[in-house]
């Protein structure tokens, strides 16, 4: 279906509340969803929560609740950011659904099966809980792991183990023939070398008897799936695979899988190796993003630096928050958060930026009773900024350079501010000027909407009722 467009978020791991590295991602996608909805593509925003293994499990007899609890109190958070900023996703899935998630699950471990891609064998190796990952020395940093900064735990056990070693040529041909796309350019290179580095044989269960907590495997009670194997055919679970092939041939394959830095090896090698042993089509792009910092320092709850979105929206608003994460985030890199920073932005951008463009525009038209309802301006000029601005802009988020989109409208609406200053309607009163001005504002308030909706909402409203527009994004003291 040509006219589809299905992005998804990597999906929540629910050990811990979501806090504003997610909500990076959330917003992202989002964006892009918006973005391609208001287009006229028939658009799928998938979420979710990835709810088992060994980490949660642990995790919920720390807190003394069973499993299910345990992740039930964090899924309703995550999925309470829906309203808290603004998204529009249409489906959310949940690893622990049995009737949603499993039945596709299970149904893509029996592929790998008929493939002959699984295979039991006695394993003994290093394990990190916190990445829920088995790790080579290699992989280690002074004998810890690189991400969690831990010893990873040695493991020995019977597992059911997945070919993926099987899979090298094809990935690395996918990838670089394009059929895999995987931004930024830096990303794609990393997982190529890792690939020319070899891939080994990864175990893909766990015995029952030391975790209970997972999807059952098919025709084999002793064991249940290890949690990437889990986790990453929910891409596919949610749109059908193993019920409805019609639903799962309109969306699949994905059109972006927007992951952080972090996972990204799962996603690159893992997923596509598991998409080929099960005869499936690869997802068209893979969109890795940084992680964010606060005031320069990793979010850690030691340190006691943790950022929450409701917090943020609370004091700010969303729009505000998702303006910040889009634009002041770079998309290829790591971003920072800081509230003076934030601030700033905030001011610039949006109080001194859109809102007073639009307050500018809707008061001259208010005064000159001159709303345009013309789709295209008098002034060529004006139609030509629109058309330019809309191309440079769909190219930025074709490409996920989503920061640059934001910066390419924003331009628009600097521009708008110069035909103003130069054209002096306050003092001509000339309406064809005006009215060309109100074409340019809704032009504006279309390009915006997947970035701050509420405002742009409240600009097409405004121009809608013909009355002024106030107060959008009032100015906050630095």
């Amino acid at each position: 279906m040509k006219d589809k467009f299905y992005v998804t978020t990597s999906i929540v791991y629910t050990n811990a509340r979501p806090h504003i590295g997610f909500a990076l991602e959330l917003v992202q996608a989002d964006a892009i969803a918006r973005w391609y909805r208001n287009r006229g593509r028939e658009t799928l925003f998938l979420t979710g929560t990835d709810e088992h293994g060994t980490k949660i499990a642990r995790a919920a007899v720390e807190a003394g609740k069973s499993p299910q609890e345990f992740v039930n109190e964090i899924t309703n958070e995550v999925e309470g950011l829906r309203s808290i900023l603004n998204l529009s996703w249409d489906r959310f899935i949940r690893t622990s659904d049995s009737d949603k998630h499993w039945p596709g699950a299970q149904a893509l471990w029996r592929k790998l099966e008929e493939s002959g891609d699984i295979y039991e064998r006695e394993y003994s190796g290093l394990y990190c809980v916190g990445c829920e990952s088995f790790l080579t020395e290699k992989d280690l940093e002074n004998g810890l792991c690189p991400i969690h900064k831990k010893e990873p735990e040695r493991v020995e056990e019977k597992n059911l183990f997945f070919r993926l070693s099987k899979y090298s040529s094809p990935i690395k041909h996918a990838i670089e023939s394009g059929e895999l796309q995987i931004f930024p350019e830096a990303r794609r290179n990393e997982t190529l070398a890792f690939i020319a580095n070899g891939l080994e044989d990864v175990s893909f269960s766990r015995s029952r008897r030391k975790l209970q907590w997972g999807v059952p495997i098919p025709g084999n009670e002793d064991q249940v799936m290890y949690v990437w194997c889990d986790a990453l055919s929910n891409y596919i679970s949610a749109i059908g695979y193993g019920k409805d092939q019609k639903e799962l041939k309109k969306w699949w394959p994905a059109d972006v899988h927007l992951v952080g830095k972090d996972i990204m090896r799962f996603h690159t090698i893992y997923w596509p190796a598991m998409l080929l042993s099960a005869g499936l089509s690869l997802p068209k792009n893979i969109y890795v993003h940084g992680f964010i910092t606060v005031e320069g320092e990793k979010i850690s709850k030691s340190i006691g630096n943790v950022v929450y979105p409701n917090t943020l929206v609370e004091k700010y608003g969303a729009d505000a928050v998702r303006y910040y994460l889009l634009r002041e985030v770079l998309s290829y890199e790591d971003g920072d958060f800081s509230e003076k920073r934030f601030v700033e932005h905030y001011n610039a951008g949006l109080a001194n930026g859109l809102g007073n463009f639009a307050s500018r525009v809707s008061t001259l038209a208010e005064k000159a009773g001159e709303w345009s309802n013309g789709l295209q301006a008098a002034d060529q000029e004006i139609n030509e900024q629109i058309t330019k601005t809309g191309t440079t802009a769909a190219d930025a988020v074709k490409n996920f350079k989503l920061h640059e989109a934001v910066n390419s409208i924003w331009s628009l609406i600097q521009f708008g501010d110069g035909y103003i200053n130069e054209h002096k309607p306050w003092e001509t009163n000339n309406k064809q000027i005006i009215g060309d001005l109100v074409v340019l504002l809704g032009a504006i308030a279309d390009l915006v909407s997947p970035i701050v909706p509420e405002a742009a909402e409240k600009i097409k409203d405004g121009i809608d009722k013909r009355k002024k527009i106030e107060n959008l994004f009032p100015r906050l003291d630095a």
